[in-house]
């Protein structure tokens, strides 16, 4: 019994790539579409059409258009029942599937923040109606746990896994991230799905706005007149796998996970730390997890939400940990999508590395003057990369980073 565990003792653990990934959001419906708005730096923040804004400080967001999702699932009565997000993750994970149509998760992990909030807006609303058909009110409930439109998704496929649904503010998608890669790289599983999701939903954009956190302007992440943040929505979804197994039934690589890190900092319920430790721990632990030195790190795709006090505190961490390597958040894109966002953004950079660029940081005018960084500003830049991180920062003092690298052929 020593013996074995000497040897378990000294085995390195599993390496974990990610072999497959599918993904939608206000900069299209796919990998390639994706692909092709990232190297065009498009901006896809538009008008709010989905609900009144009239009353609201900021009138735009990123939205997944409803023509990419028609034929996502069967027009019947069952599936026009299903909240948006279902079709969202149902079709990242049709995507997934096309180039994998063997994987099969032995566990599935995913983050988001608000679920099905849409649908309960829907349901308190209607109690209040006379006349409310009690037959309606079922299902609007039915929808509204958040692990609902990860079921659906895997009932469409045909896939049948444990779900677990991590909702930890922005940072959801990222933490969900993190935590598959550490069940396989444990030698718990050797297969897990993992992403994140969040759908447009009018009592959280009312929230952001009435906090004053949302912008009517462009929303400019490092900017020295940044002042805000616009929504967005979307899913992505990636296949992790157990490299060794990978490589060995010819399984195509997309990127190889190989660090997670996380904090909090217990400061104030909406805003970081000014100092940037959460950050800083979350990138460091990161670092440490994946056996490299901060100088490995080539390009960095930041939270960076355009709001005062979290770009401060992320642009401080950065510069002190890292110093000037290339930094550009992808949210003046899109928006944030909130528990999404780690997941979408992960998927950015997984292509940005395959592609031989960095994405854009759109709508960056000035610096500012209390960060010392090396923005992607505006116009995305070609580079080699190879070893990249992805940082996801929320409510509360939460914080996530992963790191993610390119694989030779």
């Amino acid at each position: 019994m020593t013996e074995q565990r000497s040897n378990l003792d000294e085995a390195k653990p599993p390496r974990v790539a990610v072999v497959a990934a599918g993904i939608i959001s206000p900069l299209g419906a796919g990998l390639e579409a994706t692909l092709n708005a990232l190297r065009e730096a498009r901006d896809c923040v538009s008008p709010v059409e989905r609900f009144s804004v009239e009353q609201c400080r900021c009138t735009t967001a990123g939205q997944v258009e409803d023509a990419w999702l028609a034929d996502v699932l069967p027009n019947d009565r069952r599936a026009r029942r299903l909240h948006r997000a279902s079709r969202m993750m149902t079709s990242a994970l049709v995507e997934l599937l096309e180039p994998a149509p063997g994987f099969r998760p032995q566990l599935t992990v995913v983050g988001t923040t608000s679920g099905g909030m849409s649908f309960g807006e829907q349901y308190y609303r209607a109690l209040q109606q006379p006349g409310a058909r009690a037959a309606h009110l079922p299902g609007l409930i039915a929808n509204y746990p958040p692990q609902k439109p990860a079921i659906d998704a895997l009932e469409a496929c045909g896939l049948a896994s444990p779900c677990q649904v991590i909702a930890n503010a922005c940072a959801s998608g990222t933490n969900a991230i993190g935590h598959a890669f550490e069940c396989i790289r444990t030698g718990r599983y050797d297969r897990v799905l993992t992403g994140g999701y969040d759908a447009l939903s009018e009592l959280v954009f009312v929230g952001f706005d009435s906090l004053q956190a949302a912008t009517p302007d462009k929303c400019r992440p490092f900017d020295g007149a940044r002042n805000g943040l616009v929504l967005g929505e979307g899913a992505a979804l990636l296949a992790l796998e157990n490299l060794d197994q990978a490589r060995a039934r010819g399984a195509e690589i997309l990127a190889e996970i190989s660090g997670y890190g996380i904090s909090t900092d217990n400061h104030h319920l909406t805003q970081p730390h000014p100092s940037g430790i959460g950050p800083r721990q979350a990138m460091e632990r990161a670092l440490q997890s994946a056996g490299r030195a901060p100088e490995s790190i080539a390009y960095i795709n930041a939270h960076g939400t355009g709001t005062p006090f979290n770009d401060a505190a992320e642009g401080k961490a950065i510069a002190e940990l890292f110093g000037r390597v290339a930094v550009s958040s992808t949210k003046g894109m899109m928006g944030h999508s909130l528990g999404a966002a780690g997941a979408i953004e992960a998927v950015f950079t997984i292509l940005a590395l395959r592609n031989g660029f960095l994405p854009a940081n759109i709508n960056f005018r000035v610096s500012d003057l209390g960060l010392d960084l090396d923005i992607v500003a505006n116009k995305v830049r070609a580079a080699d990369c190879a070893v990249a991180l992805s940082n996801s920062f929320g409510f509360g003092g939460t914080n996530a980073s992963v790191v993610l690298e390119a694989l030779a052929a």
